[in-house]
């Protein structure tokens, strides 16, 4: 199983969550290290971009997925489209134990960031109100 740490629409509650498969695992996590967090575009889309050290701690939900759920989900995140999000591996703490865990998450690159419609910056959440604006792809 795959741990997947998850901060926008793929949470518990929001728009994409009947495209989680997973299993979650504990209850709330934040990223170890800082990112910056942005609504972007029409759509108003979370980006967590990997620009490490800037922004703040990501807050979020960590699932337990299988490998074909971890597939979905790529599907979901284009990890394969010149614009989609990148896979990656990054540390998360447990905010209850402190403990660390070292899981996918799914971030853009920061080239991708540079003529984004940045609608928003975010403090490290990704909330319902955030949330509300958001539309599908397919929608």
């Amino acid at each position: 199983m795959n741990k997947v740490f998850v901060f926008g629409t793929l949470k518990e509650g929001f728009p994409n969550f009947e495209k989680n498969k997973g299993i979650r695992f504990g209850y709330e996590f934040e990223t170890k290290a800082r990112y910056p967090l942005y609504l972007v575009g029409a759509r108003h889309s979370p980006w967590l971009v990997l620009d490490k050290g800037n922004g703040h701690n990501v807050q979020g939900q960590v699932f337990k997925v299988s490998d074909e759920a971890l597939a979905e989900m790529d599907k979901l995140e284009r990890i394969s489209a010149p614009d989609g999000y990148r896979r990656i591996e990054i540390t998360v703490l447990a905010k209850d134990s402190g403990e660390e865990f070292v899981v996918f998450t799914y971030a853009k690159p920061v080239e991708q960031i540079q003529g984004a419609d940045i609608r928003k910056e975010l403090q490290g959440e990704y909330n319902v109100g955030h949330a509300a604006h958001y539309r599908s792809r397919s929608s």
